[in-house]
């Protein structure tokens, strides 16, 4: 009786791991995309909230700071479902947003404007 009962507990211990670290892996957000451009930044449009400067071609995101309670930082690696590769947590955002990614676009404007908002799924790779 009691080894099937202590089975039973570590069975149930095993299957329920690998679903809680899934969910702290894996967030659906709402995506948009930001160039550093003055009219959407400041006169610094180059330079982060955390003092990293970007450069076109960096794929980088910024992240609402509800986001840094839900596994994400600064330096993060993160893969964005609809694009290709891996993209790094080097910027965050003003305290209205939650629930929020902004995908770094350099200066193509025209990008951005296509990408729009979206919500997406997004996983966390450290």
């Amino acid at each position: 009786m009691k080894k099937s009962i202590c089975f039973i507990v570590f069975l149930s211990l095993l299957f329920s791991f690998p679903s809680y670290a899934h969910s702290i892996k894996t967030l659906r957000v709402t995506a948009t995309a930001y160039n550093s451009v003055r009219a959407q930044t400041n006169h610094k449009p180059n330079l982060t909230a955390w003092g990293v400067r970007l450069k076109p071609g960096m794929k980088a995101v910024a992240i609402s700071r509800d986001l840094l309670h839900k596994g994400l930082k600064k330096g993060s690696r993160i893969k964005i479902q609809g694009l290709t590769g891996e993209y790094t947590v080097l910027d965050k955002m003003h305290r209205r947003w939650r629930n929020k990614i902004d995908i770094y676009m350099g200066n193509d404007v025209k990008a951005a404007r296509k990408w729009g908002k979206r919500t997406v799924t997004i996983h966390i790779l450290n």
